[in-house]
């Protein structure tokens, strides 16, 4: 987490980025990078957070793998799961979690709340 400037628009900002197989549509395509951005702004009048989640996907292709045309933005509310089915030692499949959005905003969530403030998801900051 860090402080944001004034240009974020926020007066806290938590970004977390990771790499993951892709599925998709790009033939060429072996990996997407996904940024999650949660800017929140303090309404110390309300003791609310106001929270906006902003989401980037890019596929990456070749190798060394490189940004390709294949981008995805989304802004609001986000809550995505992504997942996988791998065969264990005993042999039976077993889901594995490549990605799950709450990891990051869950305990970002809980702190404002055990606090005593609410935690309000808005479209626009």
């Amino acid at each position: 987490m860090r402080n944001a400037s004034g240009a974020e628009k926020a007066d806290l900002v938590a970004e977390w980025q990771i790499v993951l197989p892709y599925y998709g549509d790009a033939l060429s395509a072996n990996e997407v990078e996904r940024t999650m951005k949660t800017r929140m702004r303090f309404v110390h009048a309300t003791r609310e957070v106001h929270v906006l989640d902003e989401v980037r996907e890019v596929a990456l292709v070749g190798n060394p793998p490189r940004r390709g045309l294949s981008r995805q933005w989304s802004r609001g509310p986000y809550v995505q799961r992504q997942w996988t089915y791998e065969r264990g030692p005993d042999g039976r499949r077993h889901k594995v979690i490549q990605f799950d959005s709450r990891t990051m905003r869950d305990p970002l969530r809980e702190t404002v709340l055990e606090a005593g403030w609410t935690w309000r998801g808005v479209f626009k900051l």
